[in-house]
This record gives structure tokens, C-alpha cells and sequence, in this order.
């Protein structure tokens, strides 16, 4: 009789417990491996700084609110629709915003295809 390995794949952050930014940051990019969810992120990223800086600038506080509806709703329509995987928000929120920051300067920089 033959054994199947009904395991999950050792990609999904099910299996993987992340110690440090440098383990997390491939499988982070490997959530992000389809452009159009590589593109929503982006776009979700530039919309949160572009408000930040309007912000800063102009004083109105209240437009804060905006940012995690504007940066989490790209970002999550590239995942649901595009990616067809789970953000990695819900488990690593600080390396996901620290992830996100580095794709957008590796993608800047064309490090990274757009």
C-alpha cells in the first residue's frame, strides 16, 4: 500500500515558526509571487505614504484612518483574488509591514519585477 504525504507544503507559515525578519522575508515573497498582487501591494503602499505625507503636512488627523483601510484593502485583494492565499498579516503583522516596506524599495530599486 502506498503512503501519501498529506502534509501542508513547507511554504505555507502553518508549519514555519519565523525567529528573525531575514527567515521571514522569502516566505514573504513567495506570498507575493503573482504581479498583480506584487502591483495592489504596491499601489497600497504608495497610498499609505502619499496620505502620511498629506497628513504630516497638513495637519489633518483624522485622515489617519485611512491608512490601514487603503494599504490593508489593496493588499488584500491581491491576496483573496490574485495570490489565493491567506495574508501573512494575521500571523507576522510586524514582518508583513516590514516585508511590505522592503518589496517596495526592492521593487523601486528594480530588484524585483513590477
Amino acid at each position: 500500500m502506498e503512503t501519501t504525504n498529506c502534509s501542508k507544503p513547507p511554504h505555507t507559515d502553518e508549519m514555519q515558526r519565523f525567529t528573525s525578519f531575514a527567515e521571514f522575508y522569502p516566505f514573504y515573497l513567495s506570498q507575493h509571487a503573482n504581479l498583480t498582487s506584487r502591483r495592489l501591494h504596491i499601489l497600497g503602499s504608495s497610498g499609505v505614504l502619499i496620505i502620511l505625507i498629506g497628513v504630516l503636512c497638513t495637519g489633518a488627523w483624522l485622515a489617519l484612518w485611512l491608512l490601514p483601510i487603503f494599504g490593508y484593502g489593496c493588499a488584500w485583494v491581491g491576496h483573496f483574488f490574485f495570490e489565493h492565499n491567506r495574508p501573512a498579516t494575521f500571523k507576522y503583522p510586524l514582518y508583513s509591514l516590514i516585508g511590505d516596506f522592503v518589496m517596495y524599495r526592492e521593487v523601486l530599486l528594480g530588484r524585483l519585477p513590477l
